[in-house]
Formats: structure tokens, sequence, C-alpha cells
């Protein structure tokens, strides 16, 4: 099972998420150490379309502690490894109005490949947002109910 390295969990809360695909991710050495020790963050990141590429961008990946005056811009772009047929289709489906390309999480596979989770996602209104809180905390109450505790 891959094991997640960073999540956007403000992600969820902000947009829905439409479709899902799995992309490598450049990185320098100490990009992957860090990654590694747990010190990233994904919650301002973005995947930004440039001519016919994609670029993850303000994705925070602190330097690395053990790292030399040689270590990496903690915010620079990093470029997304995919299929051309992939981006392709993720370009002609980003480019409708409302929709954006989110980061939800940097993972660790089985084999020790770091993968970024990419969306295609669509805003949430204030109303959709109170909706999701309502419906989440309805669901805790209720499990509470299950579990024989007190509400």
């Amino acid at each position: 099972m891959a094991e997640d390295l960073v999540r956007n969990r403000k992600a969820f809360h902000t947009y829905h998420i439409l479709e899902n695909w799995e992309a490598g991710i450049a990185l320098q050495g100490t990009e992957v150490k860090s990654l590694r020790a747990g010190k990233g963050q994904l919650q301002d990141a973005f995947v930004d379309i440039q001519g016919s590429e994609l670029w993850l961008k303000q994705a925070h990946i602190s330097p690395y502690d053990f790292g030399t005056d040689a270590n990496h811009d903690p915010l620079r772009p990093r470029k997304l490894l995919l299929n051309r047929s992939e981006i392709t289709k993720i370009i002609a489906k980003a480019i409708r109005k409302g929709y954006t390309i989110v980061p939800l999480a940097i993972y660790l596979t089985p084999r020790g490949l770091i993968k970024v989770k990419i969306a295609l996602a669509e805003g949430k209104t204030l109303g959709d947002k109170r909706e999701a809180l309502k419906e989440r905390e309805h669901k805790r109450e209720m499990d509470r109910v299950r579990k024989g505790g007190e509400m």
C-alpha cells in the first residue's frame, strides 16, 4: 500500500473532486530526503499548465536538515511526469471554465518511487462548504450513538 508523505486536506474542503490521476514528479536528491522526513506542504499548491507540460507550483518542501549549501529552493516549480496522452486529456478537461487541477497527496509507492496524486476539481460555493460540514458533524454524531456513547 502507498504511504502518504504529504496530504492536502484543505483541497477536499475547498473543491469538488471530479477525477484523479497519478503523476511522477521530478525531484532533486535533497527534496526526496526531506519528503521522506515528512517535511512537505501542499496547502497552497496548484498545478499549472505551461505549453504541453504540467508543473507543480507553490508546493513547499523544506530544505534538508543535513544538506549542504547546494540545498534546493523550497518553493521551486517541479515538473510532473505523465504520458503525452494523459497530459492532453488533463489539459482538455482543465481548460473548461471553473475547473482547476489540484495536488491531493505526495506519496511513496511500494517500489520506493515518489508520486503525486492530482485531481480535476471544481470550486465549492460557501453553501456547499457549510453543507459538507453539517453532513460530517451529523455522521460523527451517528457514529457516536452507534458506539454507545453519549450525545
